[in-house]
């Protein structure tokens, strides 16, 4: 056996721990990887960390490398940078994006972790995944030059999303947030802010992330005639009403989802990698060190969880510090 190590397990919801796993020895074309930092993407995370994933929804939500079921125990998590500590050569030594959980050392497949470009430091690879749902966000909303763009929730997601529309030639792109506070974040990332009783209407393309039913009545708000909303919110068990009366037939408005489940119909022949590959190559912008707000090391993980989760910490990723082996 290849020894110890240990992992973070939501328990029962609301309630986390850190448990000793013991790791195989790796086989033919498998990795063990150290763990250096990982991502809690609030979201998400903190919605498996409340038990708000439905039943109808277990199956779908499965994180690639999860162990047990929700609503718990549940080994969850999917922002992952560490070190190849063994595998083959061209691996060695290498510092790798996976897919994994919070962990602080496991084995994996090494077609399940991707390289990260030595541009890129490990303290900001953490966002890959994250960078990875705006790639196919963006691909499914396919924008133009020129556009009026609103991004809806200044979010982890939503402020990745505006990141990567900053860079669009000709674009007027405004992160629409509640929260004052997110202002400094959109001006870190090169785009304007606005309270959503401020936003700029008359928008082509409306980005939703905000997971709120006021967040995407106001997308539609924003739109000019014909323009279309991309709703990127994962509302779990929640139910959301519309106003899809009033004038949503007459200006004949679009709302479209998008998952990074599945690789945009727009971009078919890319596979999985090969948006991945992308997301850690576009993370070389230092401006994307706006989204991390907060990081704790492995070992505060079951106490940092629930404050995340209540919004105590009102973090957008928090990043978690993986020291030695991760065993205090």
């Amino acid at each position: 056996m290849n020894g110890p190590a240990r992992a973070f397990w939501l328990s029962s919801p609301g309630l986390g721990e850190i448990r000793e796993v013991s790791l195989p020895d790796p086989g033919e074309g498998e990795v063990v990887v150290r763990t250096l930092y990982s991502g809690v993407s609030r979201g998400t995370e903190t919605l498996v960390f409340r038990g708000g994933v439905p039943v109808s929804q277990h199956a779908a939500m499965r994180a690639p490398f999860q162990e047990g079921d929700f609503p718990g125990p549940v080994k969850y998590g999917y922002l992952n940078v560490g070190v190849v500590e063994e595998g083959p050569e061209g691996l060695l030594g290498r510092t790798v994006f996976c897919l994994y959980p919070h962990q602080s050392r496991y084995v994996v497949p090494a077609s399940a972790v991707t390289p990260v470009p030595s541009a890129v430091p490990a303290e900001r690879a953490v966002l890959a995944g994250t960078v990875e749902t705006a790639v196919n966000a963006l691909w499914d909303a396919a924008p133009l030059i020129g556009d009026r763009i609103a991004v809806v929730g200044g979010g982890m997601v939503g402020c990745s999303v505006a990141a990567l529309l900053a860079r669009f030639p000709g674009v007027r792109v405004q992160l629409v947030d509640a929260d004052p506070a997110r202002a400094g974040v959109a001006e870190a990332l090169g785009v304007g802010f606005a309270l959503p009783g401020d936003a700029l209407g008359g928008c082509d393309l409306v980005v939703h992330a905000s997971a709120t039913e006021q967040g995407l009545t106001r997308a539609l708000e924003l739109l000019s005639p014909e323009g279309t909303v991309v709703e990127l919110s994962w509302y779990g068990d929640r139910r959301v009403a519309l106003p899809l009366g009033e004038a949503f037939h007459s200006r004949r408005l679009v709302i479209r989802s998008s998952q990074v489940g599945t690789v945009s119909p727009r971009r078919a022949g890319r596979t999985y990698a090969d948006r991945l590959a992308l997301a850690l190559d576009l993370l070389a912008d230092p401006a994307l060190d706006a989204l991390i707000t907060g990081e704790s090391s492995f070992e505060e993980l079951p106490e940092v969880m629930p404050r995340l989760a209540s919004g105590e910490i009102p973090a957008l990723c928090h990043r978690i510090r993986y020291e030695g082996d991760g065993r205090a």
